[in-house]
C-alpha cells in the first residue's frame, strides 16, 4: 500500500524527523512515529506515513491526507463537552476544540472499515487515554458515526492538518480524567455558551480550532433541538467538503 502512496503523490515527500518540535512533551514526540491511515479524497486507504510526515505543511500541498476521527460528547443535560488543548500538542496548541479528536492508525483492528468499526475503536482508544473516561463507562456501542468532512488547515508555517474526519457522537455521562499532557482545561457548554466562545474566537479574544468551527457550524447547530432523535442526521455515505 506504501508503494502505491509514493506513486500517486510522488517521492518528494519531507521527511520532518530533523525539524525542531521543542514545545511538544515527551508523550507527544512519541506518538508523532504512530503510522497514520493516507487516504484519496473518497477516504479510500492508499498507503500509510507517520504523523509527523501527515501533518507538514509542505507534504499536505503535495497531497498527503489522512483519515481522522471528531468526537462529539454530549451529557444527559445536553450540554458539549468542549477541551482547550496542551501547550505541548504539535498543531493548534492552546486552542479551544471538541471533546476529542485524532487519528485510528494504520493497524488491522483500527483500518475496519464495516460499520467505521475501525474508526470507533480508534475514538474509544483516545477518550479512554486523553480524558481518562473509564472503560465501564463507554463502549463501540455508544459511539455513533454520523457523517465525515474533508478540510484542511494551517496551524503555523510548518505544520498543519489535512484530514478525513469522521466525525462521532455519543450522550452519556462519564467520569472525566483528563491527561494534562493533551488538555489544558474542560468544560461541558450549553449552545448559548458555545455560540459566545466562537465569537470570542472570532474578534481574537480565545483561539479555536478550525475544525471546532466546522463541527459546529456545520452540523451541530443542526443537531441540538434533536439529540433525542439525531439519527436522521446521520450521512454514512456523504463526505462535507469544506
Amino acid at each position: 500500500m506504501e508503494e502505491i502512496f509514493v506513486q500517486q503523490v510522488g517521492s518528494q515527500l519531507a521527511d520532518m524527523s530533523d525539524v525542531p518540535v521543542d514545545w511538544i512533551d515527551r508523550h507527544q514526540l512519541q506518538r508523532l512515529d504512530q503510522m497514520l491511515i493516507v487516504v484519496d479524497e473518497n477516504d479510500k486507504v492508499i498507503g500509510a506515513d507517520t504523523k509527523r510526515n501527515c501533518h507538514q505543511n509542505e507534504n499536505i500541498e503535495k497531497g498527503l491526507l489522512h483519515r481522522a476521527f471528531s468526537v462529539v460528547l454530549f451529557n444527559s443535560e445536553k450540554k458539549v463537552l468542549i477541551q482547550r488543548r496542551a501547550d505541548t500538542k504539535l498543531t493548534f496548541p492552546g486552542h479551544f476544540t471538541d471533546s476529542c479528536s485524532s487519528h485510528p492508525l494504520y493497524v488491522p483492528e483500527e483500518l475496519e472499515e464495516e460499520d467505521a468499526v475501525g474508526v470507533r475503536r480508534a475514538a474509544l482508544r483516545r477518550l479512554q487515554a486523553e480524558l481518562g473516561i473509564p472503560q465501564d463507562q463507554a463502549s463501540l456501542e455508544d459511539i455513533v458515526f454520523m457523517t465525515r468532512y474533508h478540510y484542511k488547515a494551517k496551524s503555523d508555517a510548518v505544520w498543519g492538518e489535512h484530514e478525513v474526519c469522521y466525525l462521532l457522537l455519543i450522550r452519556k455521562d462519564v467520569e472525566i480524567s483528563a491527561d494534562p499532557s493533551e488538555v489544558m482545561s474542560f468544560s461541558y457548554l450549553t449552545r448559548e455558551e458555545l455560540e459566545e466562545l466562537l465569537e470570542r474566537g472570532t474578534q481574537g479574544d480565545v483561539q479555536v480550532t478550525p475544525w471546532l468551527r466546522i463541527i459546529v457550524e456545520q452540523f451541530l447547530y443542526a443537531w441540538w433541538p434533536y439529540l433525542d432523535e439525531v439519527t436522521q442526521f446521520v450521512e454514512l455515505d456523504k463526505i462535507h467538503r469544506v
